[in-house]
This record gives C-alpha cells, structure tokens and sequence, in this order.
C-alpha cells in the first residue's frame, strides 16, 4: 500500500511538472485560428460627414452604420496628409511620410523629381503586412496603392515587397491590376508587370469585394491580414448606367447624385465583406476598422462651374489637399465581435494613422520590427477604451495642388498639441492658431493672443523637421 501511495504521489508530481511547463509554454501551442485576423477597408476621399453614423442625411449608408452600431466610433482619428500616396505611406510604414520623401501624390519620373520626391515606397521601408506575415498570417491587398507603380514608374516594386502574399491593384500600382477606361489606365498597360484586366470603373469594388471574401474563405482556418482600399469615393464619379437617375431630386447638382449613386453602391459591397464574415463564423476572431485616406474633393473646377463640390465635412474647414481638419479628419470605425463595445463613440482619443502599425500588431500578439515608429499604440482606443496621446502629432503639405477655395488653401505646416493646432509656412510667417476645443470650425485664429504658445509650436515643427529629414 505505501509503494502504491508513493507512486501515486510520483505520477502527481510529474503530472504537476508537465502542466506548468505546458502553461509556460502555452502561447507555443495555440492554434493559428485563435489569433485575432485583421480586416482594414480604406475609403478613398471620403468626407468626415459622408456616412449616415457621421451626419448624412441625403443617402443611407446602411452596412457601414450597422458596423458603426456594432463597434466602437472615434471622431477624432487623423491621417498624416491631405492626399493620397504619403497618407498610405503612414498606414504602411508607422512612421512620418517626409522620412521616405513622399510629401504628395506620387506621379510621373520628371514631376516626382521636380517636387524632391521619391518614385516609390523604399521597400526597406517597414511594412505592417510584413509584420503580419513574418508571423504567419496570410495577407492580400486589393484596391488602390499608390505607392509606386504607374504613369512611367516601370520599376517599383510590387506589393508582395512589401508582405502581402497576393495582390490586385489598379492603375496606381504594378502587378495584377483591373484598369478601368482612361488615360491612366493607358499608361499602366504599357508597363506589363502582372495580369491586367480592362474593367468599367462601376465594377471595380465588386471585384475588389468578391477577391476579400474568396481570400477569407481559403484562409478561414489561418489568421489574415488583408488589405481591402477602396478607389470610390473618389472623382469622377462613374456609377453603374441609370444609378445615379434614382437620387433625382436630392442633392444640390448632378455630380451630387452621381456621387450618392458611387457611395450608396460601395456601402453595398462593403455589406457583402461583412455578411461573409459572419457567414464564415469569423465575427469573434476577426477586428475590422474602416477610416479614409483624405478628405473630399475639392477641384478648382467645381467652383468655377458653380458646383459644391460633393463630398461632406461636416462643418470642418477645407477638404482635400488642405491641412484644416477637413482635409485631414477622418470616420475611423472598428468591430470585433465580443472583444470591441458596441455603440461606443469616442470623442477624446486622438489617433493618427501612423498608429496603425504599432496598434495593430499589439492586438495580434506581434512584435513590430525593431526601428522607430513614429506612431503610438493606440491600441487602447481601437478596442473601445480611452487613450491618451503622449506626443502631439506634425504634418506637412507642399502645395502642388490646392483646394478650389481659397479660405481652404492652409499653410503647409501643422501641429496638433492636445487641443491646440498651429499651423504656419515654412519660412514662419501666416502663423495660425486654434482652439480646436472651442473652435472645432478653425474660424478664430488666436496667434496675435497668444505669441508664447505660437513661438512653443514653432519651435516643435522646426525640430520636427530637422528629425524627420530623409536619410
């Protein structure tokens, strides 16, 4: 009986030992599944007030308000410019755009040149979807990029440089590409990389959408990371024949209409992408975060044809290629089943989207390459809770093309410090100042009352400056 009991105690001991070495070492054993996929729609040239959950009332925006509902909404999200190519420089890389010298929309050899401008993306850069991959997620691209590629950029690199596993682009990028009519789309053709498909522009988010579901449905057992960057809302604005026919009456113009037929669609086939991931069983295990790269248009044209141009800010100052908050300010919606809260609005988190990087890898367990980020892991506010901003956050804009308003054309220079946001041109003069606070409009400069705070700010943008200088 006693050598039973002792060996009873033996097999305890060992059973103990087993199970706390296991424990230790149980991150080791979790299957691929349980890591959290990530789904990131972003929305070219959207309007802070374009969607029915940030105030349009002339459209519904039905799916993106429902994800809205389900998820957590923050009103004080902020891309890092007011156009394009260096806005998804800083989603890509975590840090400031000017260090890879992409300032603007990135165009033809002699024009990139002229404005001291990269081609393209370094691919030495660091890479959100490399992160992802290097940790054996699958990743995919499909939509806009305009990070090389096009115009007569023939040697960018394609997106699998810079992680992605698989890809289809546009004409801003290099690789498998669906080109809708045009001048552009011209020029790509003759560039070859990849298989091109011609497609009218109405059917490009359908393609787009019906490549992120099939990708999620082979990679349904395996965590994601997938890229879903959307061309609409982006003029000219060229909905499927007769849509725009069935907003008559609404709007103030007929690029307004043509404009509520583009958005309307696209809110659509986002309700496709987000039905698939429930279908699959993915809700619980999958965070999905939808913002946009811009504000809305804003070409000369409109004006001088006597057009609002379409696209809402919802009362901020400027749009599209200014740096008052219309330009910059952006919706930033995210749903993970369970995990974020639902109807949740968040008014005081300032994020940017240089936090992506160093956000999104901290909720998937990941470690971000060892180079400094710009950004801050603002992971907190994604998931529904409060965040506070250590470090105040800096743009710049050149200027290569302006808002059709001259009241939205901004200094080139910003800095947003709490509530406070200065903005001035590089020599330091037009120096404004605003108390976001109280002047969310940007209507009351304050620089001529308070030169202390002015001469703080200045001060911070010329360091910033001088730091950030591209190597």
């Amino acid at each position: 009986m006693e050598d039973a009991n002792k060996m009873t105690q033996i097999k305890l001991r060992l059973y103990l030992h087993l199970l706390f070495a296991f424990c230790l070492c149980a991150p080791c054993f979790i299957h691929a599944a349980d890591k959290p996929n990530i789904i990131f729609v972003l929305i070219d040239d959207l309007g802070y007030g374009d969607l029915g959950c940030t105030g349009n009332k002339e459209v519904p925006t039905p799916n993106i308000d429902r994800l809205a509902a389900e998820g957590t909404r923050l009103t004080q999200f902020h891309v890092n410019s007011p156009i394009c190519s260096p806005s998804r420089v800083a989603f890509t890389t975590g840090q400031y755009p000017r260090r890879w010298k992409i300032h603007s929309f990135l165009a033809q050899r002699a024009a990139n040149e002229r404005r001291g401008m990269a081609n393209f993306l370094d691919p030495k850069a660091p890479a959100i979807a490399r992160a992802f991959q290097s940790a054996g997620y699958a990743t995919a691209h499909f939509g806009k990029w305009h990070m090389g590629g096009g115009r007569d950029v023939n040697d960018a690199p394609l997106p699998q440089e810079y992680g992605f596993d698989e890809s289809l682009v546009s004409f801003e990028g290099l690789g498998d590409r669906i080109l809708p009519p045009g001048d552009l789309s011209e020029q790509s053709a003759k560039l070859a990389h990849g298989k091109i498909t011609r497609v009218e522009k109405h059917e490009q988010t359908q393609i787009y959408v019906d490549r992120s579901i099939e990708f999620m449905q082979r990679n349904k057992g395996n965590p994601f990371y997938l890229h879903l960057w959307l061309n609409d809302v982006h003029d000219p604005f060229q909905p499927a024949p007769g849509a725009a026919e069935k907003f008559a009456g609404k709007g103030r113009s007929d690029e307004d209409r043509k404009f509520f037929a583009t958005l309307v669609e696209m809110d659509r086939q986002l309700g496709r992408l987000f039905e698939s991931v429930d279908k699959l069983g993915l809700g619980e295990r999958t965070l999905i975060v939808v913002t946009g790269d811009n504000g809305p248009t804003a070409w000369a044209r409109y004006y001088k044809e006597g057009i609002e141009p379409p696209g809402d800010t919802a009362g901020d100052r400027g749009r599209k290629w200014s740096l008052y908050q219309g330009g910059i300010r952006q919706p930033l919606i995210a749903r993970w089943t369970g995990k974020v809260p639902a109807g949740r609005v968040d008014e005081s988190s300032l994020v940017t989207a240089m936090d992506f990087f160093p956000s999104l890898t901290k909720i998937a367990g990941i470690k971000p390459p060892k180079v400094r980020l710009d950004g801050e892991d603002a992971s907190a506010a994604l998931l529904g809770k409060n965040f506070k901003r250590k470090k105040p956050v800096m743009w710049e804009y050149r200027h290569d093309i302006k808002p059709g308003n001259p009241s939205d054309v901004s200094p080139p220079l910003a800095i947003r410090d709490g509530n406070w946001k200065f903005l001035r041109n590089q020599d330091g003069s037009r120096a404004e100042l605003y108390d976001l606070a109280n002047d969310p409009a940007e209507s009351k400069n304050l620089a001529d009352e308070q030169p202390k705070r002015v001469k703080e700010l200045s001060s911070r943008l010329e360091k910033w400056i001088q730091a950030t200088a591209p190597q």
